[in-house]
């Protein structure tokens, strides 16, 4: 019996059925008890070619050995202990009173958890209980963001149960229904209080976006619809209204001035429209003004404020600024009003003055004020121009203004 005992035997070894083989030696040592010998002997056995069982299917311990795990999601975490010193004090605030520990950053998001020391509404008992909830704070970069909140009430002599709240954030503010840890009597009278202390742990987990869920973001080519009715302006290509400007004709598209200027509007499709001849006369205005005033129409451009010379293109700037005005254009009108307070000279000073006035152009009078009045000779300068006698006879109002800025900057 000794000698036997001392053979090598070679048996089958079955598994449980739930097994998961990660690495498997050739040869396992295992203990025995003899039934004629009280003490234990050691057995050897050969395992790599033995059969182990799962879920009713015979597997080798080879193919069970390369089994490999694949996350098919992928989760931020992050834990946290709160502490609540002075707990007997809290449990007075009311039913909506929390507490904000600070706010924390997972998954790409910043998170805020909600602390209700003494919340009613909603408690398993009707009583006050330690509540708590998370809140988003950002703003989602998808249709739906997933999270949750699982919390545990630390006990000073025993491992509680955790209990936690799940959900789904589309827009800041969001937050997850209750999760109700501990009632408030059981947290002053069954060890949870360290020196009036109560402490939780919290843990935050966030679902992130799948990497192979996300479609490549494809780069979106940049806008050209301004460069689209450009050539339809300049190919004349469905057009239905025509301008008469000085001699000249200019084909357009009633719908895109009347959506671009009210005037426009008015006139084409307003209980005023015009139902007779579909040319047009202007009156009182340059076919080049007309022709730059329909290409920021079509454009939102004005490429004659870019050419050279400052003086040059506050003179240009001067004429479209009355055609913007006139046209209901506030964008246009701006622009040409821009350009120029910052080109004023001696000669063109007051005019562009009675021109602001006139036009209700607020920035543009500034600038001219605050140019006449600069240094004294400016002023002389400027009160010995033609502009500023045409000043005096259209705009004498404004003289009032020009005589406050001087007294203002005698003072």
């Amino acid at each position: 019996m000794e000698k036997a005992n001392k053979q090598s035997i070679r048996t089958p070894l079955h598994l449980p059925v739930g097994f998961h083989g990660h690495a498997v030696n050739q040869r396992c040592a295992i203990k025995l008890h003899h039934p004629h010998n009280q003490s234990p002997h050691t057995v050897k056995t050969s395992c790599v070619s033995s059969p182990a069982f799962l879920g009713g299917k015979k597997y080798s311990l080879q193919s069970l050995a390369m089994a490999i795990t694949t996350n098919i999601t992928d989760a931020a975490r992050l834990v946290n202990r709160l502490k609540i010193d002075g707990f007997s004090t809290t449990v007075t605030m009311g039913d909506d009173d929390c507490i904000l520990p600070g706010r924390c950053a997972v998954g790409g998001y910043e998170w805020e958890v909600c602390v209700y020391p003494a919340r009613t509404s909603g408690s398993p008992d009707g009583k006050k209980w330690v509540a708590l909830r998370l809140a988003l704070l950002s703003e989602p970069r998808t249709p739906a963001v997933r999270a949750n909140l699982c919390c545990l009430a630390l006990h000073l002599a025993y491992i509680t149960s955790p209990k936690k709240e799940s959900g789904v954030f589309r827009r800041p503010k969001d937050c997850t229904p209750f999760v109700y840890l501990v009632s408030v009597s059981d947290v002053e009278n069954s060890g949870y209080l360290s020196r009036d202390a109560f402490t939780m742990e919290c843990t935050i987990t966030v679902l992130n976006e799948s990497p192979t869920s996300q479609a490549k973001e494809m780069s979106v080519p940049s806008s050209n619809l301004n460069q689209n009715l450009g050539e339809l302006l300049q190919t004349e290509m469905g057009a239905d209204a025509t301008f008469l400007v000085s001699g000249e004709h200019f084909a357009a598209h009633k719908n895109i001035l009347a959506a671009r200027s009210p005037v426009f509007k008015a006139q084409f499709f307003g209980e005023m429209k015009d139902k007779s001849s579909p040319s047009i006369e202007v009156e009182g205005m340059e076919a080049t003004v007309f022709k730059a005033m329909l290409h920021f129409i079509y454009t939102d451009t004005v490429p004659e404020l870019d050419e050279q010379g400052l003086e040059a293109v506050a003179a240009v700037a001067q004429h479209l600024l009355v055609a913007a005005d006139r046209y209901g254009l506030d964008r246009f009108k701006t622009i040409c009003e821009n350009k120029p307070s910052s080109g004023i000279t001696v000669d063109m000073a007051a005019t562009t003055l009675a021109l602001a006035e006139q036009h209700n152009c607020s920035h543009l009078k500034a600038s001219c004020v605050e140019f006449i009045v600069s240094t004294p000779e400016v002023l002389d300068a400027v009160l010995a121009t033609e502009g500023y006698k045409d000043l005096l006879a259209s705009c004498s109002s404004v003289l009032a203004d020009l005589l406050k800025s001087v007294r203002g900057r005698k003072n």
